[in-house]
Order: C-alpha cells, then structure tokens, then sequence
C-alpha cells in the first residue's frame, strides 16, 4: 500500500504523539514538579513581561522574575498560613472535648454492641493522658514535635521536600528563558508551517487564557460561598475554613478533602457538647454537598467549560480520564491540555468541510 506524502506526514506526526504520550505516562512522577512549574510559569510570564514594558528596559528581568516568584510564593504561604488560627483554635479545644467525645462514643459503642453480645470498651484514660502529653505545650512545641517524629528518609516525605525545593527552582529557570524556550521551538518548526502554527498557538493561548481567569473566578466564588456557608451555621472559623477551602481548589480533590476535614473536626469540637453530633453533619453534608454540586455542575461547566468552549459533560470527562492515565498531574492539566486539543480539533474540523472529501 503506497502512502501520499500527506497521509506520510499525517502518520508520523501520530506516531510521535503516541511515543511522546506513552513517555509522559511512563515519567509521569518524575515530570509532576516540572510540569507544576511550566504551567506556573505560563501563568506568570505575563506578569513578567508587564513588569518589563511598564519598567521600559529599567527593571532587569531577573529583578521582574524574583519579585513575581516572591508574590506568588508570599500568596500561597498566605493560603497555608489561613491554617494557623484553625489549628490554634482547634487544639484546646481537642485537647479539651477529646476525651469527653471518645467518653460518649464508649458509651454508645457498649450499649450498641451489648445488644449483640459483644462487649468491647475503649481505654479512655489512656487517651486522655495522651491528649494532655502531646497536646499542651504551645505551637512551636507541636510542629517541632511533628517535624522531629517525620522519617524523612521515606519515599514520600522525601518526594515532598523535593518538588518543595524543585519546583521554585524550575519555576525560577522557566520565567527567565520563556521566551528563549519557545522561540527554540518554534524554529523546530519548518517555516513553511510557521504560519499556520503561529496562529493555532495564539488561538490556545487566547483559550488558556480564558482558563485561567474562568478558573480564578470559581475560587473567589467558593471562597465567599464555604465562609458565608459556614458563618450561617455559626462556625467559629468558618473564614479562614471557608477561605482556604476555596482557594485551594485549583488543587482538584486535595483542596476541597483538607477543608470538609477541617471544617468537620472544628464543627465537632465546638457543636458536640451543644448540638450533637447531627449538627455537624448536617452542616458538613449541606455546605460541602452543595458546593461540590455547585462547583462541578454549575461553576466549572460554566464559567471555565463554557470560556473554553467545552460541553459541560466534557468538562466532567476530560477530568476524569486524565485523573485516570495520568494520576493527579492528569487532573491538574486536564482542562488546559483538553482546550489545546479543542483547538485542533476546530482547526481539523474546519480543514475537513473545506477539502474536496468532504464537498465530493
């Protein structure tokens, strides 16, 4: 079977994407730190550049670079630090419910598992003399202690401290050569595709674009949702829950996990003696549950899907099946990598009606 020199171009250009997505999937750990800082840095190049057109050729680049790596770095250690009123709060107070809580839930247990014979009672004072041991001394006490009891010989405590020290790094390395970066590839390109390549990447960069700010707009909006959501059910730390719960759902799943677990275990110690057990459910269940319907149903397919240009349903999909090949890198490029491929199918769909296949 004899190929023309199209559908010859048209194989090897699949050939190499296969190659390159099974490389990808086999690397897929190794690249996750590069891959957070590329898509960093695609975020913030634009801040870069603005620094240099308003500094006119004043502001060195490398200034530009530190001093936007510095925000960035400064806003997320702002995100996490909305954990520390959280935790000052919450730990009298397990210290203090801890006991009573684990009390009740002996009781209950007993006199449930008594009806079926069974006779099991937990050791409460045990409990509570660790509750006193390791929860009285102060903050600094309590992450010394945490951070003396971490192995860091382990895999994953390691892997931690290195994509904390690398990916700054890269990110750094990234927002200085961006241009350098893309401009070397674009000369990889023939120059008789130059054209027509230049205009599919200003396409996606445009769409990404409208990713990135559609993005935004679901984390200001769940921020004010899960604090005013909270605050309604009289929740002590329902802002600093509320704000850190939605701002750190640009992290899909791993965001929205730590603030429910957050606002359960506050929800408990402040509403157990009071209100029961019930009451933090139902104020879980229904901020949570709301907000999980609302962001996937509603905020997502909307405000990110629909600037993109994607159905709400492949919203759904494109996360679920990047989540599926490719683990937590997959979801967090799911939507940028499935607004590129939206672009070229657009371009492939247009080539199509337009050829003779088509018109016969």
């Amino acid at each position: 079977m004899q190929f023309t020199p199209p559908q010859k171009t048209f194989v090897a250009w699949s050939l190499i994407a296969v190659l390159l997505a099974g490389v990808l999937w086999l690397l897929a750990p190794v690249l996750t730190p590069f891959v957070v800082a590329a898509v960093l840095a695609y975020a913030l190049t634009p801040l870069v550049d603005w620094l240099d057109d308003v500094g006119r050729g004043r502001i060195p680049r490398l200034l530009a670079v530190v001093l936007v790596e510095l925000l960035f770095l400064v806003a997320l250690l702002a995100i996490l630090l909305l954990m520390v009123p959280i935790m000052a709060k919450e730990l009298p107070l397990l210290r203090e419910q801890l006991p009573l809580l684990l009390e009740g839930l002996n009781n209950s247990l007993k006199s449930w598992l008594a009806q079926w014979g069974i006779h099991i009672t937990l050791n409460v004072a045990s409990v509570k003399a660790f509750a006193v041991t390791h929860l009285s001394g102060n903050m600094e006490d309590i992450v010394g202690s945490v951070l003396a009891s971490l192995k860091l010989g382990g895999s994953v405590a390691l892997s931690l401290v290195g994509n904390a020290i690398l990916i700054p790094v890269a990110l750094f390395y990234l927002l200085m050569e961006w241009d350098h970066f893309v401009q070397q590839l674009r000369h990889l390109i023939p120059p008789r595709l130059r054209a027509a390549t230049d205009s599919f990447m200003a396409e996606a960069d445009a769409v990404l674009g409208q990713y990135l700010r559609g993005q935004l707009l679901v984390m200001l909006i769940l921020a004010v949702f899960y604090s005013v959501g909270l605050g309604l059910f009289g929740l002590d730390l329902a802002l600093p829950i509320g704000i850190f719960t939605g701002l750190a759902i640009f992290v899909p799943y791993l965001g929205f996990g730590v603030g429910m677990v957050l606002a359960a275990l506050a929800g408990l110690l402040e509403f157990s003696a009071e209100s029961g057990l019930g009451y933090t459910v139902a104020m879980v269940a229904t901020v949570y549950g709301l907000g999980q319907v609302v962001e996937s149903f509603f905020l997502t397919p909307r405000l990110v899907g629909e600037r993109i240009g994607l159905h709400p349903l492949a919203v759904i999909f494109a996360l679920l099946a990047f989540g599926q090949l490719f683990g937590f890198v997959g979801v967090l490029i799911a939507l940028p990598v499935s607004a590129v491929l939206l672009v070229a199918a657009r371009r492939i769909r247009t080539g199509y009606l337009s050829s003779r296949l088509y018109q016969g």
